[in-house]
């Protein structure tokens, strides 16, 4: 009798697990992202009309297929407003190095699709010699993308060159549409303060900045901070945007609890080898979810308490990591 119920009991727990991997299987890992950017979307619009929501990277999302010849995935359009993408002419392979034709060319073919509905395209390129810094300005421009030519890949500091902001000019600027460039800065420690690090960007002529929600991850940007921001120098008006990683989890963040280092939650996955401190996440699980959105305390209810005029949303392409 007893080995019958072992039997029974093993037989249960092998379906069990059966289960568990077949439903791992069946995940559609593109479709569950597009999901989690379209409630985003949903959520922050309906406390922000005109909120922008714009995913970096990741762009097989924007057809049903995966191929740039597919058909349009129409919910995840309709829920974006950007796309944004690293690498496209400066940096895929090694940074201030010319992006191989080839993947310049398989890119593009995405984010042509982006730009036949209306969605606007932001490149950042990573490359500093002046030559290939004024090329990714031209090329981009070319072919009608706002983009950054970023001379450090950890997005730490205001270029020197060129002088002035690509493209400057003192009109207002109130949607993506009418941008001419942007900055994207995200780690602050080349700054002596909050303050020292607001006052440098105050003092720069870019349409869009892309920043942190904190300072040094921990001091959060006040509604006076970002209302400041929002004013470039020569006086006109810009857009200022929140970085936020929804792909992977930051341990320098609020929400980490020190507890995760020896007794992980169970959407909480392995340490990202390139980038110490950032842990991949089962980004369809509802516990992590319920930290990015929906809740007074999540982090896209702080980026809207604090009047960003939208999110730069990263990680976007972690379905690449599940697939494999």
């Amino acid at each position: 009798m007893i080995n019958r119920i072992m039997t029974v009991v093993a037989c249960a727990l092998l379906a069990g697990l059966c289960l568990c991997s077949k439903d791992t299987e069946e995940l559609d890992y593109r479709e569950e992202m597009r999901t989690f950017v379209q409630n985003i979307s949903s959520y922050a619009r309906g406390i922000s009309n005109g909120f922008l929501v714009i995913p970096q990277n990741g762009q097989e999302l924007l057809t049903m297929d995966g191929e740039s010849s597919g058909s349009l995935a129409p919910a995840y359009a309709g829920a974006i407003d950007g796309v944004g993408r690293e690498d496209l002419f400066f940096g895929y392979d090694e940074d201030n190095v010319k992006t191989p034709d080839e993947e310049t060319g398989y890119m593009i073919g995405f984010l042509e699709c982006a730009q036949n509905v209306g969605i606007e395209v932001l490149v950042t390129d990573y490359c500093w010699t002046p030559e290939h810094v004024d090329s990714s300005y031209e090329w981009n421009a070319g072919v009608g993308y706002i983009s950054f030519a970023a001379d450090q890949r950890d997005l730490n500091s205001i270029p020197l060159y060129p002088v002035v902001p690509y493209n400057m000019h003192n009109n207002d600027v109130t949607t993506l549409s009418g941008a001419c460039n942007f900055l994207y800065i995200i780690n602050t420690g080349a700054y002596s303060s909050k303050e020292d690090f607001i006052n440098a960007l105050e003092q720069t002529d870019y349409d869009v900045l892309i920043i942190d929600l904190f300072y040094e991850g921990s001091d959060i940007l006040s509604t006076q901070d970002v209302a400041y921001l929002k004013e470039k120098s020569n006086g006109g008006v810009r857009l200022v945007l929140a970085y936020c990683s929804i792909g992977e989890a930051e341990n320098y963040r609020y929400y980490w609890s020190p507890s995760w280092d020896t007794d992980p939650p169970q959407w909480l996955a392995e340490e990202n080898p390139r980038w110490p401190g950032n842990y991949k996440v089962r980004y369809w699980e509802p516990q992590w979810q319920e930290i990015i959105y929906g809740n007074d305390d999540s982090y896209i209810r702080k980026i809207l308490d604090a009047g960003f005029d939208g999110v730069y949303l990263d990680i976007i392409d972690a379905f690449e990591f599940w697939e494999e």
